[in-house]
């Protein structure tokens, strides 16, 4: 088998398979409670709470616990929205975002809020003329994604809070990182509102977090316990000690992992020069982990089942996306083909070089028959 669909999710580490099973059998115990029991597992959730705490550079009581990115962005964007809208109606969010977040800003605009989407270069990168004239000071939030999900193209977060600030001094910015953690160096401290989730870096599906600065206030999604609690219940301990657990490892040697994985990339690119007709969805600003092309004369699903035949995985866009155009694709290249068309190809440090030969082999197989049947 070759997975290279590592940016829909990624497999469990052993050793934070390990740590999970370890806490599920042995820290049983509700942290809530007051027991022995319990105060075992608190201590273990504070000491968890700590390490990525102190990862991130953050503080540990600056984020909260969620089921996933998608819940991060919901409690972020939808908590963000009715807790200052008394001070303005208008988001403005990127063209090239998760759908997640599209899915969140079509259910604020039936409770009124205008919200506004930013263009970008034909790079990927926010255009900063039309990210200025779309702040204004009714704007209370701005989303832009830290890496796109679908192209790679990363975003100068660090940058774009300039100039929403030096518009909008009051203006909240918040981030999905889930692309980017684990894969490159990234600044929380960059934005107000961060999401991230562990299933993207080798850890166990439903855990991630929001960041949050302390100033923010949020208005709850859900209730059940005291005042203010943005995500009330049990904390789910061997999740959250393996998304611990996951986040060291992830961080460790970033740049020899990310040096290994531009050398897989450079190749795939360099090995579609061959094909004129399969055009290559990049820019300077994408990081290598995901490569995205288009095969302007094949159906996208026609060419996945096909490698799926010699055990090969990818993907045509987002996981999430269902096979939908590739609304970054269209966003950077103003091409319907182009974004009907697109192959997400995620890399992974843990990509072996033989199984990047596969793929390529198997790619030009493929390509071959599937041309002439068109």
């Amino acid at each position: 088998m070759v997975y290279l669909d590592y940016s829909a999710t990624t497999p469990v580490l052993p050793e934070v398979l390990d740590s999970y099973n370890k806490v599920t059998q042995e820290y049983f115990g509700n942290p809530n409670s007051l027991h022995s029991l319990g105060v075992k597992s608190h201590e273990l959730l504070a000491s968890a709470t700590k390490q990525i705490a102190d990862l991130l550079g953050i503080k540990e009581s600056e984020f909260v616990y969620t089921s996933g990115s998608t819940e991060a962005n919901n409690m972020a964007i939808i908590g963000c929205a009715l807790t200052y809208r008394r001070y303005g109606n208008h988001i403005a969010v990127s063209k090239m975002e998760h759908p997640s977040i599209y899915g969140i800003c079509k259910y604020l605009e039936k409770l009124g809020f205008i919200i506004d989407y930013v263009d970008v270069t034909n790079e990927g990168v926010i255009d900063f003329e039309d990210l200025k004239r779309k702040v204004t000071k009714d704007t209370i939030l701005v989303s832009i994604c830290a890496v796109n999900s679908e192209t790679g193209v990363r975003q100068p977060l660090k940058t774009v809070r300039q100039v929403i600030r030096k518009n909008n001094e009051n203006c909240i910015f918040h981030s999905d990182m889930t692309q980017a953690i684990g894969k490159v160096n990234i600044n929380v401290n960059d934005v107000d509102l961060a999401s991230m989730s562990a299933h993207k870096i080798y850890g166990p599906k439903g855990i991630g977090l929001l960041y949050k600065t302390r100033n923010l206030v949020l208005t709850p999604l859900l209730y059940g316990s005291e005042e203010g609690n943005l995500n009330p219940g049990t904390p789910p301990l061997p999740l959250i000690v393996a998304f611990s657990k996951a986040l060291r490892l992830a961080l460790k040697d970033l740049a020899k992992k990310e040096e290994i994985v531009r050398k897989f990339n450079e190749k795939i690119i360099s090995h579609m020069a061959n094909y004129p007709r399969v055009l290559v969805n990049t820019s300077k600003y994408c990081i290598p982990h995901i490569l995205n092309i288009s095969l302007m004369d094949i159906k996208p699903e026609t060419f996945i089942h096909a490698l799926e035949q010699d055990e090969i995985y990818i993907s045509s866009n987002t996981a999430c996306s269902k096979g939908e155009p590739s609304k970054a694709v269209y966003a950077m290249y103003q091409d319907k083909l182009r974004s009907e068309t697109t192959l997400r190809i995620s890399l992974s440090y843990m990509t072996m070089p033989s199984e990047v030969t596969e793929f390529l082999d198997s790619f030009d197989k493929h390509y071959q028959e599937l041309i002439k049947v068109k």
